[in-house]
Parts: structure tokens; sequence; C-alpha cells
């Protein structure tokens, strides 16, 4: 059985971390989500198709260095047409049945195995924010209608976007007109196919569905199971609690339910609470999280609960206090107090 991974957007939900690297590459508990998804197709999938367009080379390399003796090959989608775009464009690339699955996701193998039990079939998890995703309606277990991203409450059952399909979504696709969203939807093909196919709804047993940053901290933190997660030659001099440390960092500050990404530097009587702090970072200063913390989204506020910032990568923080919610672009040097309207 053939696979394919989508995995050419900008993720701009993810900014400032997918600045500097796209989505799939970001890093839950120490390995990359492309890695985990890889992972979860091993001894299912004969041949794995990633379609790639932002930064694609950082893909190509990690793939080539990673998994170089897998059978893996690489398509490029030049234009970010959507989901349904990236599928047509591996019509004469598919055999039969094939996998697909978004490069942004976590998926396991258990749920793998459970969606290809059928010819087609989508993979359904219950959220709390369903305006993000494809929106499912089932019945016994059946699909029978789904709506991307409504703009008003449907139902809170939402798609996966790993699915089970053959060749017929092809000529699906081939029906499908641009949505107001200016893209084409796979959602849309998949309602062309209930027309004539059933479509099963498999309830997912662990998927983690990562939308923006905060997502990935509560990703790295059930994965690690509330665990120190110890990169390959960091030093620890300081306190380190539920968090995820990278390669080659040092640690002589206070971290707390956070990700440090490799090559970081948090320096003595710094407190670093619920944050992602990206690679390359040297940070002196505090981040203490709170409970009602917000972050600005696309000129949109976003309630996140508990957090702390998000600091994108090489970036220098001299003896400061970064707000929560706050997010830092790249390649910036911080030597005041952040407050959350400034990136």
């Amino acid at each position: 059985m053939q696979a394919v991974i989508l995995a050419a957007g900008k993720s701009t939900r993810t900014y400032p971390l997918t600045l500097t690297r796209p989505k799939p590459l970001l890093k839950v508990a120490n390995k990359a989500i492309l890695e985990y998804n890889i992972d979860a197709l091993q001894n299912i999938a004969d041949e794995i198709i990633i379609v790639v367009g932002y930064k694609k080379e950082m893909i190509m390399d990690f793939i080539k260095k990673k998994h170089d003796k897998l059978n893996v090959r690489f398509i490029e989608q030049k234009e970010q047409l959507g989901t349904g775009h990236a599928v047509s464009m591996l019509k004469d690339k598919i055999k039969g049945r094939f996998i697909l699955l978004m490069g942004d996701n976590v998926y396991s193998k258990e749920d793998v195995k459970a969606i290809i039990k059928h010819k087609y079939s989508i993979l359904v998890n219950r959220v709390k924010n369903p305006e993000l995703f494809g929106v499912v309606k089932e019945r016994n277990g059946l699909l029978f209608d789904i709506i991307e991203k409504p703009k008003e409450f449907v139902s809170d059952l939402a798609s996966c976007a790993l699915y089970s399909f053959d060749r017929g979504i092809f000529d699906a696709l081939e029906k499908v007109k641009k949505s107001e969203r200016g893209e084409y939807e796979i959602t849309d093909a998949i309602k062309g196919i209930l027309l004539k196919e059933k479509v099963y709804c498999i309830k997912s047993k662990s998927c983690f569905q990562i939308s923006f940053p905060w997502d990935l901290l509560a990703t790295d933190n059930t994965i690690r199971k509330g665990k120190n997660a110890i990169g390959k030659n960091s030093k620890i001099n300081g306190n380190v609690k539920n968090s995820t440390i990278g390669n080659n960092c040092i640690i002589n500050g206070n971290v707390k339910n956070s990700i440090i990404m490799d090559n970081a530097t948090i320096e003595k009587n710094s407190v670093v609470e619920d944050t992602i702090i990206g690679e390359n970072v040297r940070f002196s200063g505090k981040i203490i999280s709170k409970n009602n913390a917000y972050s600005i989204v696309k000129n949109r506020k976003i309630m996140i609960g508990k957090a702390g910032a998000i600091i994108g990568d090489n970036v220098n923080v001299n003896n400061a206090v970064i707000e929560p919610g706050c997010k830092i672009w790249p390649n910036q040097k911080i030597s005041r107090e952040i407050k959350n309207d400034v990136q």
C-alpha cells in the first residue's frame, strides 16, 4: 500500500516557530512530527510520497539523513491551492488503495491500522475548537456530511485528516471547485465519494492535532507522560521540571512545563514556564505563565488558558521580563519588558 504525506504548507498559525522551518519538522519530546508519522507507516506502507512546498529542502534533507533506505519520493506543490489540489497532482503516481495523512499532525500506528480496514474511511476525534477543522457528521459509524472549517457550530466531531482512499478519489477531485478560501478542499471530494460509496468514521485512539504553538506544548507533555526528555550533550545545572530539553543545551536557570529547542542556553536565575524557546536562543530573564493568557494570531485575540511565551530561533534575551502570550520573532535582541501587543 502507498501512503501520501501532505507537507507543503507554511502554517502561519504556528509562527514564529515555522518562520524558520516547516511545521512537520517541529519536535515533540525531541522527535520531529514527521518522524512520528513515518514510524506509524512502517510495515504498512511500501512507498511514501511526500508532497512538499514551503522550505522543501529542509524536509528532503531530513529524510535523506534519517531515512535514506526508505522508499520515499517527493512531489512539489508549487502553488498552495489546498489539500484537494495537492492530492490531485498524484493521479499518475497512485496505483490503487492508499493512505492520506497530514504532515503536521501526530498519528499513531494503531490509528493507521484501523483506518486501512475499509476502502474509504476517515479518522475522527472530538475537539474544543471545531471551527479550525473539517467537521464531521456521522450516523452509526458512517459519514454523511463533512464541512470544512464551518463559521457556525455544526458538531464537535472533527476530521483528524487521516484517510483511506482508492483511485476513486481522483474522479471526485475533478469535480471539485475552489472553496470560499480560494482552495480545492479534499473534504469536497469526500462529499463526492459519499454519493456512491460508504465512508467509515474511525474514532481515534491517539491523534494530536497541532494548530497553534501551544498545541505543541500539550502534545509534548502527553507524549512524555509528565517526565523530562533531555537531548544529547545537554548540561543541566539548574532545575528542569516536566519539560523537553533539546540537544546541546545549557540550562542554568529554572524551566517548567516547557520546550527548549536545540543549542539554547537558559542563564542562571532565569525562569521559564509553559513556554517554547527556539533553537540557538540565549535567554536571561523571566517568563511567568498565567492561567488566563491570550495570544494574537492573524490579528485575532485567542484565549489559550495557562501559557507562557513563544520565542523563535536565534533570539538573544538579556535580563528581560516577557508577558504570557507573547510571541517573539526570530533573530531579535531583547533587553526590555515585552508586552503581549509586541512581537
